[in-house]
């Protein structure tokens, strides 16, 4: 499950600075072009892309008090189910912090009629995205299932709502604590990872809803009861606190008759009444300095706002995408690319229920002094605040937002979808639609409105808070609670229950009583999937050579198109690595026909983004473009891949970002244990170079600008580029459009250069790489070899057989060192994907007291599953049913249709190659999973890479017979 310590709204999020770009070889710019300046191109009207916002919904609520929403979307046989209780952390009583989301841990768990974990039902029935998140206001729990499985899935929520208490033990409960305590100190052990407990620890007083975090304290978690369990449930969990949404291939009548039969039997609960929140000011401006293992010094400005509720929060959404939210934003343009004192700045505002969290952010350029960069931040905001937005930033961030919103409602679960849009809206307001009401505050917003509102809210006191390099002075151990009710009252769960029912003349605390119509004996039968129909793939080439690979998707008016090349990091040596990242990001620094701030504001004008990136083996630059914008887009994505301006003021700037950003890597313990075992496994070859992108600071600033040119000639050239599109248009449309805008860029005479594979491997051999990164209340295991299979071959075999020894959540390693040790917040082994040489890895971030048992526990299990007790018969039925049930989820947005696609080209696939999984996993059996699994996943080949706090951790690891090497963590 995920936890998240704010809760974004869709507007805010959308209204965030999108990461841009890249580029391609030299050469000139079409002649047709036509860029986007303001005065070559009239983009969509706002009215035109909001009416494009539709999500049509029927509303009922059953006599227990549940609402129901449904919405109808045809498109892909599949339903998002999502079931919101209006519960969070700021329902926490004195003493109880973190307690609303270790108890969405254990809804997870089993209940009385369906006793396994949650995941082996809804891997069974071929779920796609699922989880479960709490925030301060609300606790929510959602899947997308095929449609024959909605029966099953709705037994099984509505068992969770009205039937759990009876399989909540213990052992359970004790176990979920050690998981949720893990996942604390995950969280904490990053860099920055501290800043959730600042922010609402400083800007919310003791006392206030909001002033702990959701996550908890250490000692409140050690206290939970399963009197707490008990009491907490049956005050909160009841249907009329809570929110159903089904989206997706369903209609209102269908889904009424099941709802009905599947919940209507659960009593209601208690009234529960919402703690009254109010948005404090502090009576001055707070400063406050710490120290982290973080590579440069980073300034914050911060001030508690409106919730999302208020319509006052869709203009602060807005003030901050033109302060520093869009890639053109003030502050960009003012620090970073003015007076360069700033590697990076931003700000964001995030909206919970009642109150939100308005922050600017700017990280101090190296060899700048901090005080200077405050004083630039502080000016810059004053000015916004004084002076408000122009027109046509407000242009620009609206129609940024929208491009968000649209490509979001593409699906109908997940995170940002049709579904969780309308549980929001219910939950917070009692309007499913109220995204629309957002909308339109948005579309009426005007300068002068943005104006008074930053100049409201923005000129009381502020809290400053410096993060330093340096060491912590203190951890998260005893963060996170300190909530302390502001007058007399309950000072327990079970206090507060017993004062809700008597409220509600409900006064039993024996459970929540239910009368049964629905047989719960037996699970539902899961009717017929219907098969994936992937779409069809056409073809083209454009006049030049570059080969179009197309399908349609008009779900939603956009268009996405990659442009990839033959390159990756297999295209450069340990000598020269950096060289291509800093190239794209100088790529995105400008054209020649456009500067850096020119470029922001084409692409936020267009409501496009673009987006740069490479693989071991491919280099790639994606455009998401609205369909009735799609010919400048292109034009845009031509001119920036072809004409990139690489000018030397724009490299020596985005240098220094890099530099920064390399720091901050080493500092990562993911990225640490990452980089050492890549280039343990891979030596020379070009897969052991850090899959950043970034090498050594040597290198980079050694890079010159006839580098990045050399680079770029050779490179990014038409005749190793491919170009994939999916979306809203046509073969004849978009090749036509590329034509105009691509079809001119000729090849270089030389020959096309190929990539770099015949470096020759280390010799395997088996030992544990400590690396040692003190004051870690969490190690970072990472186990690594190479395989002796080629990405061109069949991996779906080894894939299935890992599957149940590391590739789930169900998976024997996670499910040892997770749910029954309560060591780690999560474990997972997999085979990564190249042309050349694959991997496997194993990683398991534990806490730091447990890592040589983890590690004896990892080895234990794989000897186990290589051995004596090969795939069993109930992995090897849920294997077969996940990976073939959840193929028409996999597919339903057309990002994932693209991504589907370049996999079938660059890997040598059939056409049909994703309409032929279903029937080549009801094909396996255990035999021939076991007899792949003992050829290629022998663990005596695995080294194993530790990133911890080596007084802890090597004591822990002389027991284990394995050689240890310790290292320094970069930078110690």
């Amino acid at each position: 499950m995920t936890k998240k310590f704010v809760s974004v709204s869709l507007i805010a999020l959308a209204a965030s600075a999108c990461a841009t770009v890249d580029d391609a070889p030299m050469a000139t710019a079409s002649a047709t072009a036509q860029l986007p300046t303001e005065e070559a191109f009239e983009p969509a009207p706002l009215d035109a892309l909001i009416a494009e916002v539709s999500v049509p919904y029927d509303k009922f609520t059953l006599d227990n008090g549940l609402t129901v929403i449904v919405h109808e979307d045809r498109k892909a046989p599949v339903v998002a189910v999502s079931v919101w209780y209006d519960v969070g952390s700021k329902h926490e009583p004195a003493g109880k912090t973190g307690f609303a989301h270790l108890f969405e841990h254990l809804m997870f768990n089993g209940t009385e009629n369906a006793p396994a974990d949650w995941f082996e039902y809804i891997q069974q029935v071929g779920g796609t995205a699922v989880n479960g998140t709490t925030n301060p206001d609300r606790t929510n729990y959602f899947q997308t299932v095929p449609t024959a499985a909605l029966d099953r899935t709705l037994m099984l929520e509505s068992d969770r709502m009205g039937h759990l208490l009876g399989a909540v033990t213990q052992e359970k409960l004790d176990n979920q604590r050690g998981v949720v305590q893990n996942e604390k100190r995950q969280g904490d052990n990053q860099p920055y990872g501290l800043l959730r407990y600042e922010i609402f620890e400083n800007l919310f007083p003791q006392g206030h809803r909001y002033h702990h975090s959701t996550i908890g304290s250490m000692a409140d978690l050690d206290a939970a009861s399963m009197e707490d369990v008990r009491t907490w449930f049956t005050d909160h969990y009841g249907p009329n606190n809570a929110v159903l949404v089904l989206a997706g291939d369903i209609d209102t009548a269908t889904a009424r008759e099941k709802v009905q039969k599947w919940f209507g039997d659960i009593e209601a609960g208690p009234e529960v009444n919402d703690p009254d929140v109010v948005i404090p000011t502090l009576a001055a401006d707070k400063d406050k300095t710490t120290t982290d293992q973080i590579s440069t010094t980073r300034l914050y400005r911060m001030w508690a706002v409106p919730g999302m509720t208020s319509p006052e929060a869709v203009p602060m959404n807005l003030a901050s995408s033109v302060l520093g939210g869009l890639s053109s934003s003030r502050l960009d343009n003012a620090l970073v690319r003015g007076d360069a004192v700033a590697v990076s700045v931003s700000s964001f505002n995030y909206t919970l229920e009642d109150a939100g969290v308005f922050i600017v952010q700017a990280d101090v350029k190296p060899g700048v002094d901090p005080a200077v960069t405050a004083a630039r931040l502080d000016e810059e905001i004053a000015r916004f605040i004084a002076e408000g937005p122009t027109e046509d930033e407000l242009a620009r961030a609206r129609t940024t937002t929208m491009s968000g919103v649209i490509r979001g409602l593409e699906s109908v679960g997940g995170f940002g979808g049709k579904a969780p849009q309308l549980a929001e809206g219910e939950l917070y307001t009692g309007d499913p639609a109220y995204i629309k009401t957002e909308l339109q505050r948005m579309a009426d917003a005007t300068p002068a409105q943005v104006r008074e509102l930053s100049q409201k809210w923005l000129s009381r006191p502020v809290f400053r808070l410096t993060m330093a390099p340096g060491e912590r002075t203190e951890g998260g151990e005893n963060r996170g609670g300190a909530f302390k009710a502001a007058t007399d009252g309950p000072a327990s769960v079970a206090d507060i229950a017993q004062a809700n029912y008597c409220a509600a003349d409900y006064c039993d605390l024996s459970g929540i009583a239910t009368f049964s119509q629905a047989d719960r004996d037996t699970l539902p039968d899961v009717g017929t999937i219907t098969e994936l129909e992937f779409p069809d793939i056409e073809r083209a080439t454009l006049s030049n050579g570059m080969e179009v690979y197309f399908a349609r998707r008009d779900a939603v008016p956009t268009v996405t198109v990659r442009v990839q090349f033959d390159a990756g990091r297999a295209a450069e040596t340990r000598n020269t690595y950096g060289t291509q990242a800093l190239l794209q990001e100088a790529m995105d620094e400008g054209t020649e026909t456009l500067d850096s701030t020119e470029l922001a504001i084409a692409k936020e004008r267009l409501g496009a983004f673009i987006s740069y990136g490479y693989d071991s083996d491919f280099t790639d630059f994606t455009l998401g473009a609205l369909s009735p914008n799609l010919a400048p887009s292109l034009e845009l994505l031509s001119d920036y891949i072809r004409n990139p301006a690489l000018e030397q003021a724009e490299i020596d700037r985005v240098r220094g970002q890099l530099l920064n950003r390399l720091d901050s890597e080493l500092k990562d313990p993911n990225s640490i244990a990452n980089r050492a075992a890549r280039e343990i496994i891979y030596g020379d070859h070009p897969y052991g170079l850090p899959a950043s992108g970034l090498g050594t600071p040597e290198v980079l600033n050694g890079l010159s600008r006839d580098d990045l040119l050399a680079f770029h000639q050779r490179w990014y050239r038409p005749d190793t580029a491919k170009v994939f599109v999916v979306g809203d248009t046509t073969l004849g449309e978009v090749t036509n459009l590329l034509e105009q805008s691509f079809g001119d860029w000729t090849a270089p005479q030389t020959a096309p250069p190929q990539r770099r594979y015949d470096a020759e491997l280390p010799e395997p051999q088996q030992r544990i790489v400590l690396i040692d990164r003190p004051n870690s209340p969490q190690s970072v295991i990472l186990g690594a070899r190479v395989l002796d299979r080629r990405g061109t071959d069949d991996l779906v075999p080894l894939s299935a057989a890992n599957e149940a020894i590391g590739g789930g959540f169900l998976s024997r390693i996670n499910m040892n060192l997770r749910e029954t040790k309560g060591w780690s917040y999560g474990s997972r082994a997999g085979i990564g994907t190249a042309l050349d040489w694959v991997y496997y890895g194993v990683q398991a971030p534990v806490q730091a007291d447990r890592t040589g048992d983890a590690i004896a526990e990892i080895r234990r299990e794989y000897d186990e599953f290589l051995t004596t007790r090969g795939v069993q018969p109930n992995e090897l039925e849920r294997t077969v049913n996940s990976n073939t049930r959840d193929l028409p989820g996999q597919f339903e947005t057309a990002d994932a249709v693209l991504g589907g696609i370049v996999n079938i080209v660059n890997y040598e696939r059939p056409d049909d190659y994703y309409e032929t999984l279903a029937d080549r996993y009801r094909g396996f059996d255990q035999a021939s999973l076991d007899a792949v699994a003992r050829q290629d996943l022998q663990e005596s080949g695995i080294v194993y890479v530790v990133v911890g706090d080596a007084d802890v951790v090597e004591p822990q690891l002389e027991a284990l017979g394995l050689p240890v090497e310790v290292r320094q963590a970069p930078g110690n």
